[in-house]
Formats: structure tokens, sequence, C-alpha cells
């Protein structure tokens, strides 16, 4: 099987060779390296190097069983992509990417590291329009803080790389708006059977993406705001009638940047309706049973913030801080709360502060980064109807200590 795979690989770059007078094919990557330990057991992604949040304490006997640390190490966040740009039909300059590492096949920290999709889309562009079609990152997503850490921040800001069908046209210069029509696939809803994207299969709606972008001198600036209409069941209980349950949710987003020399700063924040297909801490529960037999639904309400500072160029400071409120559901709930997999419900609040040193040598770069991330975990009372946790609120921590050696080529 990978003798088959270098094979095709070979292939596939000779046919690209092939085809030099029409697109300019460039190769790019790198391998990296990263060491990792925690005081705390936590929720993670990608061999325990995607960190969400710690864990809620688990008293069994006295003890905390969730206060234990842990150490990993692995190289598998290594990158391979292809850009292919040069080629022209029309007057619309053709363009793509092809771009993995080698995050599937791991769970936990156990197994062997498989190559999986990360992106791949083509672009077209003619005058003052472009489009990009293909999987790709979330409109809202694509602008990331400056720190090294593999969650890019999440889940204080969205997090997803996803389908696309995306439309850029530019007014002038300096203003461009931005639709974009969006599918599930790797991030998605959560709802009755789990995480799933079968909810926006049977929605038959895509989620849709529309935003304004400012640029001038070394600031950018954005303003969107992201709808997702999805069907939590198409099924009765029984599975033997059709409903037609439905949510429609709505989360709009800021994000600024500004650059000169060599201090740069960007911030994000976002009031979201559920959202935890794109990684933050939401979701939605049932607020009503009908007489016909279906659900109506009502979705948390979370704000999620970050605020990203750097410095230097050969050596580079960073800090991060991100902050996120749950805010509970907008109607009250009579069934069940369907949260995000990588959190918790009982979540009430949460904090993160992240500064970080990176040394660069030419295509070689060490980084040594503290990442400490606090949540304030609490329980349901009797009155508490809206998915917000008010009583018992205590806070959990953990401190993270990330080391990275990468070299780019």
């Amino acid at each position: 099987m990978k003798k088959g795979f270098l094979v095709s690989v070979l292939l596939f770059l000779a046919l690209l060779g092939a085809s030099a007078q029409e697109a300019q094919v460039k190769l790019y990557g790198f391998i990296r390296n990263f060491a990792v330990a925690d005081t705390r057991e936590s929720v993670y992604g990608t061999e325990d190097f995607f960190y969400y949040v710690p864990k809620d304490v688990k008293i069994v006997d006295g003890e905390d069983l969730n206060a234990r640390s842990t150490f990993a190490f692995a190289a598998l966040t290594s990158r391979l992509g292809l850009d292919i740009t040069g080629y022209e039909i029309e007057g619309w300059k053709v363009g793509a990417k092809f771009e993995t590492d080698f995050y599937s096949g791991v769970s936990g920290v156990t197994g062997t590291a498989q190559l999986r999709l990360r992106q791949a889309y083509m672009t077209l562009a003619k005058d003052n329009l472009s489009l990009k079609i293909g999987q790709a990152w979330h409109p809202m997503a694509a602008d990331s803080p400056h720190v090294f850490s593999l969650n890019s921040g999440a889940p204080f800001g969205p997090f997803s790389r996803t389908p696309v069908a995306m439309m850029d046209g530019s007014f002038s210069e300096h203003v461009s708006l931005t639709l974009a029509a969006i599918w599930q696939m790797q991030y998605v809803s959560a709802g009755p059977k789990g995480a799933s994207a079968d909810y926006i299969k049977y929605s038959g709606i895509p989620e849709i993406y529309m935003g304004l972008s400012l640029k001038s001198g070394g600031f950018t600036g954005r303003v969107g705001v992201d709808m997702l209409s999805i069907c939590p069941r198409h099924l009765n209980e029984a599975g033997t009638a059709k409903v037609s349950d439905r949510i429609t949710t709505f989360s709009p987003y800021l994000y600024a940047e500004y650059t000169r020399d060599l201090f740069s700063v960007k911030a994000k924040t976002i009031f979201a309706q559920a959202g935890e297909h794109m990684n933050l801490n939401g979701g939605y529960g049932v607020s009503a049973v009908n007489a016909d037999g279906s659900w109506e639904y009502t979705p948390t309400r979370n704000s999620s913030s970050w605020v990203s500072l750097r410095y230097g160029k050969k050596v580079q400071g960073v800090l991060f801080g991100g902050y996120v409120r749950n805010f509970g559901t907008k109607e009250a709930l009579v069934g069940d709360l369907y949260f995000s997999k990588n959190s918790f419900s009982n979540m009430n609040r949460m904090f993160r502060i992240t500064p970080e040193l990176v040394y660069n040598l030419g295509k070689v770069a060490f980084g040594l980064q503290y990442e400490v991330t606090s949540v304030q975990y609490g329980s349901f009372g009797t009155e508490d109807r809206f998915g917000l946790a008010t009583q018992d609120l205590h806070w959990v921590t953990n401190h993270r200590i990330l080391l990275m050696a990468k070299y780019t080529f």
C-alpha cells in the first residue's frame, strides 16, 4: 500500500512537470517536532497537541483523579503541500492548493501517523473577482493569532477547514465583499446522535457566510456573519415517520489586525449561537415538543475573544490572551442539551494566557511556549433551565509547556 502511494505521488509530480509550460508548481512544507507537558488531564486532539480545556474535578475517595501530569512527543504535525499557479484561460487566472499532514491514524497518543487531507481547492480570478472552490479554511477561521501551538487559539475563536465555495469581490483598493457557501466534514454539529455532518446533510441548505474586509496601510479589518440551518432529526424517535425539525443560528464576528515594522497585533471576537461546528464552546437543546412529533430547539450563546501581540524578527516574543463566556440558551430547555464534543456543558467561563519565544535561524526555528488555561465549572440546579451551570462554581487550571523544533522548505 505504501509502495503504491509513493508511485502515485511520483506519477502526479511527473505529470505536473510535463505541463510546466502552462503552470508553475511549488512544493512546500515543514518538518515540525512538538514536545508537550501538561499538569492536568484535559481534552485534546491530534495526539494531545491540539489543546482544548482541562477536565473538571473528579473526586474518588478524596482524590482528584484528573490531577495528573502527562507528556507527549511526535512529528506528526509535519506538513507537505503544493501551490499551483501560472495557468490562464479566457482571461481567468487559475490556481490550486493541495496540502496534507500526518494526523490520521492516531488515537490518543497511540497508532501510526498517516496522511490526511488538510486543504485541496482551486482558485479563479479575473479583474476584481476571485473564486475559491474546495476544502479550505472557514472564512471566520482564516485569520489566526501568532502562537505556534496547533490549536491556533481555539476554542477562543473559530477553527475549521471545510468544503467551501467562496467569492471575493473588490469594490476598491481597500474594500471587498466575501460570500461563501459552506458544508461540513471534519468539524461538525452536535445533535441527538452525537457529532455528525448528517444534520446539515438532511437540512439541504449550506452554511452561509457574508462579510466585508477593509485594508489600509498596515491595518486590516473584517466584519461578518455566519448562518447555519440544520435538521437534528429527520425521523421520529421510533424511526417510523418524518419530522420537520430545524434550528437556524446566526453568529456575527469582528477581526482587526495592525502591523508596523517588527510589531503586530491581532484581535478577534465572535458572539456565537451554538458554534460547536467551528470548535467553539457551544451547542443547542430541545425547547419544545410539538403535537406532530417534531421538536423545537434553542441555541446556546457564547462570547469568544482573543488578542495576540508579536514583536521581533530573529527572536520573536508573542503574548496571547483569550476569554470565553457562556450565556446559556435563548429559551428554557425541556429536553437534552447537545454540546461541543471538545468541551463540557457545565462550563461557565474560561480564559487562557500564552507567552512564547521563537528563535529563527533562516529556515530553522525553535520555540518555547507556556500556556495556562483555566475553566470555571459548575453544576446545574433545579432552576438552571437555560443550559448554564450557576451552582458550586469553581476554577480548574492546566499549565502546559510546549517545545517546538521546525525546519521549513
